[in-house]
């Protein structure tokens, strides 16, 4: 009896590129980026076309947390390899924590911009030259 090659096993519902970058809210072409970026994985190939599992959404659930959490994707990308052997290391905790030091100091530089362009609305100078706040940015 000659022996065929046998497709993966279907499990759990699968996605084509287009129906999985519909049903997360991207276009296709971000999730060929992700693959090209090693972010994203399709689960099989069916007739040459990708085919995406629940792994792939919950994959890009957790781009899409890092993003809004500040990471880039290179970032993401170290933060992807751990959450692939299945642990997070010290090295997530240590980005994570960099990360707040980052978020931190554009906390103070958007308060300090928010404070100069305050200052600015209040400001009644007729003459730039006799404005304060330009005398102060010219030193």
């Amino acid at each position: 009896m000659p022996k065929t090659k046998k497709e993966p096993r279907k499990t759990g519902r699968e996605w084509s590129i287009g129906e999985l970058a519909r049903e997360v809210g991207l276009r296709p072409s971000a999730l060929r980026y992700y693959e090209e970026l090693g972010l994203l994985t399709p689960e099989r190939r069916v007739s040459g076309r990708r085919r995406y599992g629940e792994e792939s959404r919950t994959r890009l659930a957790v781009i899409d947390l890092a993003q809004r959490s500040g990471f880039t994707l290179k970032e993401i990308k170290v933060l992807m390899a751990d959450i692939d052997r299945r642990r997070l290391t010290r090295a997530w905790k240590t980005m994570a924590k960099d990360k707040l030091v980052e978020l931190e100091a554009q906390e103070r530089r958007l308060h300090a911009m928010r404070r100069l362009l305050d200052n600015a609305l209040a400001c009644q100078c007729v003459d730039l030259r006799d404005c304060a706040l330009v005398a102060e940015a010219r030193t």
